[in-house]
């Protein structure tokens, strides 16, 4: 079984929108906190959002006002909503969730053309 399933990203246009989505299996309970991180060529992973079980939200300064993190009402599945999306937004963004452990996604290529 696999713990998270990522999935929406692509090949888009600088300017343009994606959507990715992460969905907890039914086998994580008591999620506490819901994110994305990011991993560039040649840099290290970095944090783009979190969302807390109470809805609290906190982003990168690289991406506010352009994405936003949301949940869906069980708490299972997060997503991140990326608008103007920038040529420096291309990499790989995993999903990760604290619950009684850790978990990551397998991540998924987001490649922004200008």
């Amino acid at each position: 079984q696999v713990p998270l399933v990522e999935s929406g990203g692509g090949l888009v246009q600088a300017g343009g929108s994606l959507r990715l989505s992460c969905a907890a299996s039914g086998s994580i309970f008591d999620i506490n906190v819901m994110g994305w991180y990011r991993q560039a060529p040649g840099k290290q992973r970095e944090l783009v959002a979190t969302i807390t079980s109470g809805g609290y939200t906190n982003y990168a300064d690289s991406v506010k006002g352009r994405f936003t993190i949301s949940r869906d009402g069980a708490k299972n599945t997060v997503y991140l909503q990326m608008n103007s999306l920038k040529a420096e937004d291309t990499a790989v963004y995993y999903c990760n969730v604290k619950a009684r452990y850790g978990y990551w996604g397998q991540g998924t290529q987001v490649t922004v053309s200008s």
